[in-house]
């Protein structure tokens, strides 16, 4: 056991000494950093796996997550073996890559990266996301999956991922994030979500601002691929809610309204409804080309699907909301959710976040739904300073107090929390990460 644990350590060890840029301030790398062409070469000096199966591919700023653990779980109650990439991790590594819901084991991991090394010394400036990505394809080759479900970690055009050929590409809401090296517009960090359009490649998108339905319109033709815009050509909506789960209707517009597929989805918030709707659009694509999925196994599918960190009530009484809400838009997305399930509920919330990231915007939209706030730094190289945080959050005229560490800022949440009081829980992956690692281990229940 001993010899596995020093084996996979070895082996996140060296993952990690390679450049990450998610463990980068913004300002010490650029875009003239990411060539496709070095994992391009990487990928086909293993063989090119990720041809060796179909494959769903998604881009977005935010949602994509959520679309990805929809389809992969609607696809593993069709009766297929589901290779799912995403990232970051909450906590362990190995989330990263899975099959039907189960981490890639350890001694997996630790062996595969011996694999790779001899490839990746032959190939100059390879990153740690680079090597995990081909990491993950080979794996998904190795253990025959009957298809992958593949997110895309930046960006899109430049992404490691964007070697794929998919059955389907999905593109979900589009907002400003990363914004040093996407662009500074809608319009261009749309351009750089549409690089992972293909020839020929039929292409999902959920709804989006105006400029943005336009400019995918218009790489979607060029490629001569066709475009299919949920809320458009399929129909949705919400039908009912609870702490729980969700319920939607979706229907095609030639289709009678009142006869829906119904869909239930233990994820909450209505841009989770949007992202059901996506899903279920792709998903569809997919049965038409790729595999066979019916809407049995998607509603089932869609039911068992759990994506931790996404609004996840961790506690009911008093409720404690765990949330990875870190640019704007998601954070309006969020304090729209509180409304909707906690109306009335002071709230109380601990908030820590990188320094690259809108937190002025975010403050925006949170703080004047918020009662008292806890600025708190997490263990992330980014994570800026808790008395920055202070200071921009004082034009809302609120409490904050600074709290060191997770663990103690959640505790004292707790301990200032009243019976109608929410704590929340956001600002980063990061700090949700922590937080929910932490209950864990308080609980002693094991949430993944």
């Amino acid at each position: 056991m001993n010899e596995e644990v020093d084996a996979y350590k070895n082996a996140l060890d060296y993952l990690y000494s390679f450049v990450d840029f998610s463990l980068q301030k913004a300002d010490t790398y650029s875009s003239a950093r990411f060539k496709l062409e070095r994992m391009e070469e990487l990928i086909f000096s293993l063989g090119n796996p990720a041809a060796e199966y179909p494959s769903i591919h998604v881009a977005g700023t935010k949602g994509k997550g959520s679309v990805c653990i929809l389809c992969a779980s609607a696809l593993q109650q069709a009766g297929y073996k589901v290779g799912l990439y995403t990232s970051p991790h909450l906590d362990d590594y190995a989330e990263r890559i899975q099959i039907n819901g189960e981490f890639i084991p350890r001694a997996d991991l630790a062996r595969m990266v011996e694999i790779l090394k001899p490839h990746v010394a032959a190939i100059p400036e390879l990153t740690t996301f680079e090597i995990t990505t081909a990491l993950a394809f080979m794996y998904f080759a190795e253990q025959k999956v009957d298809v992958a479900v593949i997110e895309v970690g930046l960006g899109g055009r430049l992404d490691a991922t964007n070697i794929v050929r998919p059955i389907v590409s999905v593109i979900t809401s589009i907002s400003y994030d990363h914004t040093l090296l996407l662009g500074t517009s809608l319009t261009e960090i749309a351009g750089e979500k549409a690089g992972i359009i293909k020839t020929g490649v039929p292409v999902v998108i959920s709804p989006q601002d105006e400029e943005v339905n336009r400019l995918i319109e218009q790489v979607a033709h060029q490629h001569g691929s066709v475009l299919v815009c949920v809320g458009q050509d399929v129909l949705f909506r919400k039908i009912s809610s609870s702490l729980d789960s969700q319920t939607i209707a979706v229907w095609s517009p030639n289709q009678n309204p009142d006869n829906p597929l119904i869909l239930t989805i233990p994820l909450l918030g209505t841009h989770q409804a949007t992202n059901a709707a996506t899903a279920f659009t792709a998903l569809q694509i997919f049965d038409k080309y790729g595999l066979r999925v019916d809407e049995e196994a998607i509603q089932l599918g869609f039911t068992k699907a759990f994506w931790p960190g996404r609004f996840e009530i961790i506690q009911h009484s008093p409720p404690v909301v765990i949330d990875c809400a870190h640019n704007r838009d998601s954070a309006l997305k969020l304090r729209d959710t509180i409304n909707e399930y906690f109306p009335g509920r002071q709230v109380i919330m601990v908030f820590g976040a990188s320094e690259d990231k809108d937190i002025q915007g975010m403050f925006a939209e949170l703080l004047p739904c918020v009662n008292k706030m806890i600025a708190v730094k997490s263990y992330h190289p980014r994570a800026i300073e808790p008395d920055k945080l202070v200071g921009l959050a004082q034009p809302y005229g609120k409490p904050v107090i600074c709290i060191e560490g997770v663990p103690g800022a959640v505790e004292k949440a707790l301990e200032l929390a009243g019976d109608n009081t929410l704590v929340l829980v956001t600002g980063s992956i990061f700090v949700v990460a922590e937080a929910r690692k932490y209950w864990e281990k308080k609980t002693n229940i094991r949430r993944y």
